[in-house]
């Protein structure tokens, strides 16, 4: 432990994260006659600045990264029991709209240094039920897309992003997003971009699109009820309200201009960490393939726990003495080992699909061998684009004098 003063002996920076863009918006918003999404300016700004980005045909935005996701889902129309494959180390934002669907999260095991989706377990949890994949690009670290978008098309199931960490990834060049057939982000508070909580999902697949919107907005088709107002209050399927509000679209609309500067500068850091763990036996620093751009949400490198006295534990207890903003395996467990899936509590004490018979899973048996490791010896350095070099700089000096102290 440190007995001296800390390495890093200022604090932790923080970015100014909302300006005059967003006041300007904000005003301009309050002059409006409503605070509504259809048809509202904020909106309609909010997603021309988006396909800036994200060449989506179709789009509709609403109220968290939560929400696009089971939007997505949902549009799949998905039966009681159907399958959809998600990866253990993720928010429980992935697999609430599969729940709420009546359908079943299958979890596969991860790559070992990209914390994503490993294809070949994916491969292996493939069933006849099996109905979609959801890939979760980690921190920001693109998943393997060829590979999952061949395992989809293979066996005929949709393909959806979650890319709520991953605000300017790209895969071989490609925004991430655009090769599965849903793209999802978040506008949450923590995320590279934010206007506190909010989302987009985006289809380019006409099947899909055309009745995006309705899924988040109760299934009232807005389009339709342009025409005939009595079709709009008839809807078709049962469907929440995810609507965004005008407010939170303005600020979101002002955010994205930001978003190249942002995750340039954190790729720098990254950049800067790497060279400077990779230099130490038994540090592991996270990896990318190769044309890959990784938007680092956060920098997670991972210890080979028995060069080190004490393991993940001690090492993240002396970094906190030498000043370093940390946590330890960003999940406290793989979302399989949560409470609601241990009991099956999903629908007031009950699972419904299960209690009927459609499905069999029981998440107290499932394992993920690598996701698990993951979370035992992985720390999760918290990091954005405020960081100067100096600080880096300490933030990696601290590191390394760590792994020097304890290393046998």
């Amino acid at each position: 432990m440190n007995t001296g003063s800390p390495i890093i002996d200022e604090a932790f920076p923080r970015p100014v994260r909302w300006g005059e863009p967003e006041l300007a918006r904000l005003a301009e918003t309050l002059r409006q006659p409503s605070l509504f999404y259809w048809k509202g300016p904020q909106t309609a700004a909010l997603l021309a600045e988006f396909r800036k980005h994200h060449a989506f045909k179709h789009l509709t935005a609403c109220s968290s990264g939560t929400a696009a996701l089971h939007i997505a889902v949902a549009a799949l129309r998905l039966r009681p029991g159907d399958e959809v494959i998600v990866p253990p180390i993720t928010d429980m934002g992935s697999v609430i709209g599969i729940l709420y669907q009546q359908a079943v999260p299958v979890f596969a095991d991860l790559e070992p240094r990209t914390y994503n989706l490993d294809p070949a377990a994916v491969r292996r949890a493939v069933t006849a039920r099996t109905r979609a994949i959801m890939a979760v690009h980690l921190a920001g670290n693109p998943c393997d897309l060829a590979a999952l978008r061949a395992i989809a098309d293979e066996h005929k199931l949709a393909l959806i992003e979650d890319c709520a960490q991953a605000w300017g990834a790209r895969y071989q060049g490609r925004p991430v997003g655009l090769i599965g057939d849903f793209g999802c982000y978040s506008f949450n508070d923590f995320k590279h971009l934010s206007c506190g909580d909010g989302g987009v999902v985006g289809t380019n697949i006409d099947d899909y699109g055309t009745s995006l919107q309705k899924w988040g907005d109760k299934s009232y088709d807005r389009v339709a009820g342009e025409k005939d107002a009595a079709l709009l209050r008839d809807p078709a399927d049962l469907a929440p309200n995810y609507r965004i509000t005008e407010p939170q679209a303005a600020i979101a609309a002002a955010q994205l201009p930001r978003l190249d500067a942002i995750v340039a500068r954190r790729r720098e850091i990254a950049a800067q960490l790497t060279v400077e763990l990779a230099k130490v036996p038994g540090l592991l620093p996270p990896e990318s393939r190769s044309g890959d751009t990784h938007s680092y949400w956060f920098y997670f490198f991972r210890l080979e726990t028995a060069r080190f006295a004490g393991g993940q534990a001690a090492f993240a207890a002396a970094l906190r003495a030498e000043g370093v903003s940390l946590s330890e395996g960003y999940l406290p467990k793989p979302v399989y080992g949560y409470r609601v899936f241990q009991t099956h509590n999903f629908f007031g004490g009950a699972w419904p699909v299960r209690d009927a018979g459609l499905t069999s899973m029981d998440y107290r048996q499932v394992r993920c061998p690598v996701a698990e490791a993951i979370i035992a010896d992985g720390l999760l350095l918290y990091m954005n684009e405020a960081m100067s070099d100096a600080y880096v700089a300490k933030l990696a000096r601290a590191v390394t004098t760590v792994a020097a102290r304890l290393q046998h």
